[in-house]
């Protein structure tokens, strides 16, 4: 696998009483997921102290299988765009172990000032990291791969 993966075990209270994840969790995971995809870029210092700072302007998601209570998530992210102010990240939900994607996310960002949080120019730095990705690179927090 070159993508950037991160695990994810779902729990019982991100589920509804068929056991089924909310769908509003997705939004969630899709966050944390950024997060560490940007700390996998070598950024984890500048989101602590907010000197990256973005912020999310469109979230669309597409469901086409459900995931469930204790199911390993597999989060996969690349850089689908990269603009002037913004960036685009296209996010895949897999069942940890299976090929099938079972939810895709795209997230539209606008790059901020963190001290008036006016949209900013996205630094040339920020920019070549999300165009080079962060392949090869997974964090996993679910414990699947000990």
């Amino acid at each position: 696998m070159s993508r950037f993966r991160y695990f994810l075990r779902t729990r019982y209270n991100e589920c509804d009483a068929q056991k089924v994840v909310f769908n509003s969790r997705y939004a969630e995971y899709t966050d944390v997921a950024a997060a560490e995809f940007f700390r996998a870029l070598g950024y984890e210092k500048e989101m602590q102290t907010g000197e990256l700072d973005y912020q999310l302007v469109k979230q669309t998601t597409e469901w086409r299988a459900p995931a469930r209570y204790d199911q390993v998530l597999e989060i996969s992210i690349a850089t689908k765009h990269v603009g002037n102010t913004s960036f685009t990240l296209a996010t895949e939900f897999r069942i940890a172990g299976e090929e099938r994607v079972i939810v895709t996310v795209e997230t539209v960002y606008v790059h901020v000032d963190h001290h008036t949080l006016q949209k900013a120019p996205l630094p040339q730095s920020v920019r070549a990291a999300l165009e080079r990705g962060a392949e090869n690179v997974t964090i996993d927090h679910a414990a699947y791969l000990v």
